[in-house]
């Protein structure tokens, strides 16, 4: 008896010390100063923090009661602008001021619209966003609560959008279709329809605007489209499920999440070759496993001084910080449940 009671003593002190170690080990831990505020979207949790990059400290939580999926910052950066991916919390949008950061509106979005991605227009207090039901781009002024422009995409279950920098361009993947709607802004019309792989998902513009790379999740693949010519020039695998991805702002580099196999993958724009993967902890050893949330990092963006790349790692609840330098994980931060959408404020 005496025996079993140290045998159980011991294993209680032994539990007890892996669970601190655990604990200790997934605390997240910024250590740099940079600037601007960063806003994190967590799903699960519904609300929206506020993260100033030079202090390292949480100075806003917003509630938005609904399971946000994408935010952008308008062109002016007066607002932070959610969707919420048709959920069943309501077919709206909703905006956050950036100077008070406190929710500032809810728009309402008739006719059935369900929107998902959205991009920042070239005016201010305008975007536009998908709806990946009627399969439609339509630009919406936030100040007005006022649909301006309607324009089909011709093609099944369209997701993100990007736009051209310098042209009224957009480009938004379908991926049902497996492919990329190519749309005039002034004529308001579809000007190409461009077939790539399967499950399109994520989309991303050079700075020049000389190229769109797109993932394709049932692939594990990149395509690579001229936007002169229109024509897939290169495709380039990737990790499992490759989510999201981003140019670096000098346009040299293209970072890549990969959810399944938690990893990035960092591409060189000219070459089109992988030159590193970064490994998120949690997969590599047994170890790892143990003291780790599984990674799966889900969503990217790119900071505008170009020095740090923050990925949102949804089991892990936290956002990984990337020196664009090294591509080594140099700090991390806490999150509410399920972080996915990210936006930046200077």
């Amino acid at each position: 008896m005496k025996r079993l009671k140290y045998v159980l003593i011991s294993f209680v002190v032994l539990f007890l010390v892996l669970r601190i170690s655990i604990m200790i080990v997934r605390l997240p831990s910024y250590t740099i100063k940079t600037s601007g505020k960063l806003y994190i979207v967590s799903k699960v949790s519904k609300d929206v923090q506020v993260f100033n990059l030079f202090t390292g400290k949480e100075i806003a939580e917003i509630p938005i009661d609904m399971l946000s999926h994408e935010a952008i910052t308008t062109v002016d950066k007066n607002s932070v602008v959610l969707t919420n991916y048709g959920a069943t919390d309501g077919n709206v949008i909703k905006v956050i001021n950036t100077k008070t950061n406190k929710l500032k509106k809810t728009v309402g979005l008739k006719e059935d619209i369900l929107a998902n991605g959205i991009a920042a227009y070239p005016e201010p207090n305008k975007v536009a966003v998908v709806d990946y039901v009627r399969n439609t781009l339509f630009v919406l002024n936030i100040e007005t609560d006022s649909i301006e422009k309607q324009i089909p995409t011709q093609q099944k279950k369209s997701h993100l959008v990007v736009i051209h920098p310098t042209k009224p361009i957009a480009y938004i993947t379908n991926i049902n279709s497996g492919s990329v709607s190519v749309i005039d802004l002034n004529n308001n019309k579809v000007i190409k329809i461009i077939f790539c792989g399967l499950g399109r998902k994520g989309i991303d513009i050079t700075p020049d605007g000389s190229e769109i790379w797109v993932t394709n999740t049932k692939e594990n693949s990149i395509t690579i489209i001229n936007t002169s010519t229109y024509k897939v020039v290169d495709t380039l695998k990737t990790g499992d499920e490759p989510l999201k991805l981003k140019f670096s702002k000098d346009g040299r580099y293209c970072l890549v999440v990969n959810a399944i196999e938690g990893t990035i993958s960092v591409y060189n724009q000219q070459s089109k070759k992988k030159i590193k993967t970064i490994v998120l902890h949690g997969k590599t050893t047994l170890l790892e496993r143990i003291l780790y949330h599984t990674p799966r990092p889900v969503n990217i963006l790119i900071h505008p001084n170009g020095l740090y790349a923050f990925v949102s790692n949804s089991n892990a609840n936290k956002i990984v910080v990337i020196d664009m330098k090294t591509f080594n994980i140099v700090s991390t931060i806490g999150t509410g449940k399920v972080p996915d959408a990210l936006a930046f404020v200077e």
